[in-house]
């Protein structure tokens, strides 16, 4: 099953823990929002790790099903890819 999960987290370390989670299961496509392909075992995985790291009285993560029919009909506008600054990069 394909996911968009959005998260808000208000304390930076927290912050830095589920975008490193959500980056073991799918691809950042903004700044706060990842796409995951899981299976239904990888999912519980994935929101089982997120939820030991949040807070949830200050916290809010997302999980969003994506089905075929709406991945068909996403539209960008724009690049549509997401350049994270704070990945490595090489200057050539």
């Amino acid at each position: 099953m394909r996911y968009l999960v959005v998260y808000d987290i208000c304390d930076s370390k927290r912050l830095y823990r589920v975008a490193k989670i959500l980056k073991d299961y799918g691809e950042r496509v903004q700044k706060s929002k990842f796409e995951v392909q899981v299976s239904a075992s990888s999912f519980q995985a994935m929101y089982s790790r997120i939820a030991e790291v949040i807070d949830a009285d200050e916290d809010g993560v997302k999980y969003i099903p994506l089905c075929e029919k709406c991945q068909a009909k996403t539209e960008i506008i724009g690049l549509g890819e997401f350049v994270d600054p704070d990945a490595d990069f090489q200057v050539l």
